[in-house]
C-alpha cells in the first residue's frame, strides 16, 4: 500500500499552470527520485505535496489521509519532513537551536542526528550563518529529522556542494536507506548518485509526468531524451 499517493494533480502560480496531471506513489520504506531538467516543475511538485501551493485539481493521499484541503503545519504533523532547496536554516539561531526549533518526539533526537553528521555535533553552539554551505546542508536534513518523519523530502540536496561534501551527504542518504525505515522522495542531478539508492524513478517535464518506474528500467534513451543537455 503506498505511503503517499499523487493522482493528476494541477497547479498554479498565479495565473499560469505549472503542473498538469502530476502522478506519483511512494511506499514505505521505498526511495523514488523525481527528475527533469532545470524549470520542469518539480520543486513545484514538493510544494505541492507539503501543502505549500494549493492544488487546482487532483488528490493527495498521505497514509490514507487527504491532504488537499491542509494547510502546511497540518501536512507536516502527518509526517512529511522537508529538506527545501537553498537549505533555509535560521542563520541567527545556533545549530542546537536550529535542531530544536520544530522537533517533535520519536527515534529521532540530537544525538542520533549528531552520529549521522559529526560535524554538527563539534558546531552545536555555532550560530548557523558562520556555517559553510555543506554544514548547512546538513543542519537543514539534521532539522527534518527531528521532525521524525514518515516521509523525507531532499530537494536538490547537493546542488552547489564541494564534491568532498556532496559525497558525504549521498553517504548519509544511503544510511538512511538502509538503517531507517524512512520513505525518502529525492530531487538531484546525480544520476549515477540516484541509481544507488533509489528504487523507483519519475520524470517531470514541462510540468507533466512522463515516464514514471523501477529505478533499473531508466535507459540510455530516456535519460537522453528528458534530462540531457
Amino acid at each position: 500500500m503506498s505511503l503517499l499517493s499523487v493522482d493528476n494533480i494541477a497547479a498554479f502560480y498565479g495565473p499560469s499552470q505549472a503542473l498538469f496531471d502530476v502522478s506519483l506513489t511512494i511506499g514505505a520504506g521505498e526511495t523514488l527520485a523525481v527528475m527533469g531538467r532545470n524549470g520542469m516543475g518539480k520543486s513545484t511538485t514538493v510544494k505541492t505535496i507539503c501543502r505549500l501551493l494549493p492544488t487546482a485539481k487532483g488528490r493527495l493521499l498521505f497514509d490514507n489521509r487527504d491532504l488537499t484541503t491542509l494547510p502546511a503545519h497540518k501536512a507536516a504533523q502527518l509526517g512529511l519532513g522537508l529538506v527545501p532547496e537553498g537549505r533555509r536554516c535560521f542563520t541567527n539561531l545556533t545549530v542546537a537551536e536550529n535542531l530544536i526549533a520544530a522537533a517533535r518526539k520519536g527515534h529521532w533526537d540530537m544525538a542520533r542526528v549528531a552520529t549521522l553528521f559529526p560535524r554538527l555535533a563539534e558546531r552545536r553552539d555555532q550560530r548557523a550563518a558562520s556555517l559553510s554551505g555543506g554544514e548547512q546542508q546538513m543542519l537543514a536534513i539534521g532539522r527534518a529529522l527531528m521532525t521524525n518523519p514518515r516521509l523525507l523530502i531532499l530537494d536538490e540536496a547537493t546542488e552547489g556542494l564541494a564534491p568532498i561534501v556532496r559525497q558525504e551527504i549521498w553517504a548519509a542518504v544511503k544510511q538512511l536507506k538502509a538503517e531507517t525505515g524512512l520513505a525518502i522522495l529525492i530531487i538531484d542531478k546525480s544520476l549515477r548518485e540516484l541509481r544507488q539508492v533509489a528504487d523507483h524513478a519519475m520524470i517531470i517535464e514541462r510540468g507533466r509526468t512522463v515516464w514514471a518506474g523501477d529505478m533499473i528500467g531508466l535507459s540510455e534513451d530516456l535519460t537522453e531524451r528528458y534530462l540531457g543537455v
